[in-house]
């Protein structure tokens, strides 16, 4: 069964953009990143949110973001604790997103 994975960020440009790619590059997921900020490249809509398995945001605001969309959302969403300093596909950021994702997908790079 393939896993619906959602990546958000503020505005979608950097961190859930950079996550997406790396997910997409493993077979068993569907991958889909957005925004919370008003202005975001792709913004968060509750579709997205019922259409995910499962949500990982980069910091706490975003998920409050989500579950003033959806707060039957909860269970479906881990934040990743990634603060908005790294720039898209950056080498650091790539790092911890794969140790992280390494550990709540259970998968290896």
């Amino acid at each position: 069964m393939i896993k619906k994975v959602l990546f958000i960020c503020t505005a979608n440009m950097d961190r859930s953009p950079t996550a997406e790619s790396l997910l997409k590059q493993k077979n068993g997921f569907e991958v889909r990143s957005a925004g919370t900020w008003l202005h975001a490249r792709s913004r968060i809509k509750k579709e997205l949110i019922d259409w995910s398995d499962t949500i990982f945001v980069m910091e706490k605001h975003h998920k409050e973001s989500l579950l003033n969309l959806n707060p039957k959302a909860e269970d479906k969403i881990v934040v990743l604790d990634i603060p908005d300093i790294y720039p898209r596909n950056s080498p650091e950021l790539v790092r911890i997103l794969k140790d992280k994702l390494s550990a709540h997908l259970n998968i290896k790079w």
